[in-house]
């Protein structure tokens, strides 16, 4: 039989975890990875350092879990929402969409986290950049599936090149978060989505399949 008392503590690290971790992904959008610490979240949040500590271990560790934390609120406002919708054109072009939204809406503070944090440790090699890099090359094998499914589904161009064509995609939309972003003004996202739409109806064989621009 389980302990009661064990039970309790586990759940209570759990839900103090999940507590840190709520206020780190915001904090690290704004402030980077580096603005992080196990001392600065305990007094925020009104717990004991220690305990913060036993938890994650080092800062290393915090940012780590930091940014798997950020992947999972990525997946559930980007990714998630598309997955029923058949392959093609107009999955992609929603799946642009939906990663306009999550900036515009600032799912996370500071914009794109992935976009912020990204930045902060491109130059900087270490476990915290490998994490950030494997996201980036998740997020660009996501679009470039996306893009294959939608060729052979019949929807795209035999010869487009799918490479750069997410390139492209991905380009259109980090530049909009990041324009609007330091001008606080949405239009970067409008100019994107006519970007994209444009792009997509240029290598789509049947350009009706996408959204008139």
């Amino acid at each position: 039989m389980t302990d009661p008392t064990t039970d309790g503590r586990v759940q209570k690290g759990n839900e103090t975890r999940r507590l840190v971790l709520s206020r780190a992904v915001a904090i690290a959008s704004v402030e980077g990875l580096g603005g992080l610490s196990l001392g600065r979240l305990a007094t925020e949040l009104e717990l004991s350092k220690s305990g913060v500590f036993a938890l994650f271990g080092s800062k290393e560790e915090l940012q780590l879990a930091t940014v798997r934390a950020a992947q999972r609120i990525y997946w559930d406002a980007v990714l998630a929402p598309v997955q029923q919708l058949p392959v093609g054109v107009g999955r992609i072009w929603a799946l642009a969409e939906q990663w306009l939204e999550y900036s515009r809406t600032r799912v996370f503070p500071g914009g794109c986290f992935f976009y912020a944090v990204g930045a902060e440790f491109d130059a900087q090699p270490g476990r915290v950049r490998d994490a950030l890099a494997e996201a980036s090359l998740a997020w660009h094998r996501i679009v470039l599936d996306e893009l294959v499914a939608a060729r052979a589904a019949g929807e795209l161009r035999e010869d487009a090149d799918l490479d750069q064509l997410a390139f492209e995609l991905t380009s259109y939309l980090e530049m909009a978060n990041a324009l609007s972003l330091l001008h606080g003004d949405e239009t970067p996202y409008q100019r994107a989505r006519r970007s994209v739409l444009l792009l997509l109806r240029s290598e789509a064989r049947d350009e009706t399949q996408v959204p008139a621009v």
